[in-house]
């Protein structure tokens, strides 16, 4: 497993000497040394790496990283460029194109947003190959509470987007003034005609950034020969 170095690890450093954590690093270590185990095991932290606590002015929760080959690198729904879009990612960019335009890519690489200070937070950060939820209740969701904990904590505006019912029980967690949550069904082919398609949670959240004079997201995942 990867280190986090900069500033989550004053907020989540607590949770490193805590006996749930050791229990869950023990497991993890044993699962990539016997199983096949996604995302690679110093890909883990990414969504931390990428967006530092400080930068945070988004937060997009999933439950669990791909499970298929190659596809998670440690950032809800994204996956590496070479690998085919996810349907959830394909429903995504659909209503990214009907709310605002945005012209729907051809990878589902996603470093953009996270670099733009959206956290693509998985509840749960690690999965056995082709085993969706097989490492839920491990350890995982009691570490990344702790950082839902500290961002509900920040003194400033953040949004926090909440797509299904995974995502929608951390609810409780949020109840700073200064945030906006959006809720919608997951965008999963299975949930994505019950209320995801026409949400319009980008405009929303770019409307409410704007307002706080935070300046918005550039939703827009560039073509790779572009970026």
């Amino acid at each position: 497993m990867g280190a986090i170095n900069n500033d989550w690890l004053e907020a989540l450093g607590e949770e490193f000497h805590k006996p749930y954590y050791k229990k869950l690093y023990d497991t993890v270590n044993h699962e990539y040394r016997t199983r096949r185990i996604y995302p690679p095991a110093n890909d883990i932290f990414n969504a931390f790496h990428l967006t530092p606590l400080k930068d945070v002015k988004v937060v997009i929760l999933g439950q669990d990283p791909y499970h298929g080959d190659g596809q998670a690198h440690g950032l809800c729904f994204s996956v590496k460029p070479e690998v085919e879009i996810p349907p959830s990612l394909v429903n995504i960019y659909q209503e990214l194109h009907d709310d605002l335009g945005c012209t729907i890519p051809t990878h589902g690489y996603l470093t953009k947003w996270a670099k733009q200070g959206v956290l693509l937070l998985n509840t749960v950060l690690t999965v056995r190959a082709h085993q969706a939820n097989s490492h839920r209740g491990i350890g995982w969701e009691e570490f990344t509470d702790a950082a839902i904990r500290a961002l509900n904590g920040q003194d400033r505006p953040i949004v926090f987007i909440l797509w299904g019912r995974p995502a929608q029980m951390k609810k409780s967690m949020l109840n700073n003034p200064k945030h906006l949550i959006l809720e919608a069904p997951h965008p999963s082919p299975l949930s994505a005609y019950r209320g995801f398609f026409g949400s319009r949670p980008f405009s929303k959240t770019n409307e409410f950034l704007q307002a706080h004079g935070v300046e918005p997201i550039d939703w827009q995942i560039d073509e790779l020969w572009q970026a």
